[in-house]
């Protein structure tokens, strides 16, 4: 995810909400890399008991990572000249504090100055260091922005409420790609990586049900196949609602509009609710040919095969754009057990991909039909 590991001398922030994981994360790194190199965890916001529970739960209680619980930058940063450490990992920044500054932990002047003495170590010895930062209510990193002007590379660690799936996001890299995701599964042995990341929003029922489509993103880097779901129901007295959950609400409108003036499909007495089953969110105009194809599937009451799955941009004059990485989309849902895909036929692969039927489309009134022809009575 980092686009080759650590570098030496980088400072890496990451942030994410209170309990999502971080300090789990980085006690599984630190003890990984105390094998090969001096690792020094200093904690602020935890006891050396505490730490040392968290390892043992972990199954790393063996392992040679050094610990320090402290709030004083000096005696952190003394510390880790002392025993050389390649990666030194602060947790948090908003409990540390210098003693060349009046004011509280936590407080804008020492958030500053703690980042800038921390980026000169870093640059100084060769020492790869890590910053926890907290986040704020709207989900961004408490504190001003120059923390992540300062840094090298930033890090989100998200969750969907209740899910044992975490992602982490990277939003800045200056050594690597700043669109990568790494996907985790939380369990009782510390968090663990998942290789197949489609899986986890495929859980989709036995038998295909109106209004659940396939549609095939690329974020980050990676195709991902996410499980779209739509539900049309006709209202008999208020005022029709329109909502959707990790979608862009105001493209959903636009798409009812384009139905109705393309496809002769009027929704204007309908409730409209659109779901990205897992708590991703994707805003790439790629999932709209999937959204048109869950809300004709749900106003419909006809679901559409399981083994379909489809992506494209619609335009406002009804046409089907092509996206990028057309071709990636197309190998990852074959490779899903995927047999037939709806796609823009600007996205035609090169050479037949074995197993998957492709069915280009060019207009949305064309989309329509097909999916008529594929959706089961």
């Amino acid at each position: 995810m980092l686009g080759g590991g650590l570098v030496p001398g980088s400072v890496l922030l990451l942030g994410g909400d209170p309990g999502i994981g971080k300090s789990t994360l980085l006690t599984q790194l630190g003890a990984a890399l105390a094998r090969n190199v001096p690792v020094l965890y200093a904690s602020a916001e935890e006891s050396l008991p505490q730490i040392r529970l968290r390892a043992s739960r972990l199954g790393l209680e063996e392992a040679p990572l050094r610990l320090l619980c402290e709030s004083d930058l000096d005696e952190i940063m003394a510390q880790a000249r002392a025993c050389q450490a390649g990666l030194l990992v602060v947790d948090s920044v908003q409990t540390i504090a210098s003693s060349r500054l009046t004011g509280v932990p936590g407080a804008v002047a020492q958030l500053r100055e703690c980042a800038q003495e921390l980026v000169r170590f870093a640059k100084s010895t060769d020492t790869a260091v890590i910053l926890v930062g907290h986040v704020t209510k709207e989900g961004t990193l408490a504190g001003p922005r120059v923390l992540e002007h300062l840094v090298d590379t930033v890090l989100y660690f998200e969750s969907d409420s209740g899910s044992r799936y975490r992602i982490i996001r990277a939003v800045k890299n200056r050594f690597g790609p700043a669109s990568e995701l790494a996907f985790y599964a939380m369990t009782e042995q510390g968090l663990r990586g998942v290789r197949n990341s489609s899986a986890l929003f495929l859980t989709r029922p036995e038998r295909p049900a109106p209004g659940s489509v396939v549609a095939v993103t690329h974020d980050s880097g990676r195709p991902l196949l996410v499980e779209l779901q739509a539900l049309v129901d006709q209202v008999k007295y208020g005022q029709p609602r329109r909502m959707a959950q990790g979608l862009d609400a105001q493209r959903l409108a636009m798409l009812l509009a384009v139905l109705h003036r393309h496809a002769a499909i009027a929704l204007a007495d309908a409730d409209v609710f659109v779901n990205l089953v897992g708590g991703l969110e994707v805003r790439e105009p790629a999932t709209d040919l999937a959204i048109v194809a869950a809300l004709v599937s749900s106003h419909a009451n006809r679901a559409v095969p399981a083994g379909l799955a489809l992506f494209g941009e619609i335009g406002l004059t009804g046409e089907v754009r092509p996206v990028a990485y057309g071709e990636e989309r197309l190998i990852e849902a074959s490779r899903q057990g995927f047999t037939v895909a709806l796609a823009p036929r600007a996205n035609l692969p090169r050479k037949p991909i074995k197993g998957l039927d492709v069915r280009a489309v060019e207009r949305v009134d064309v989309a329509v039909g097909e999916l008529r022809s594929l959706c089961a009575p």
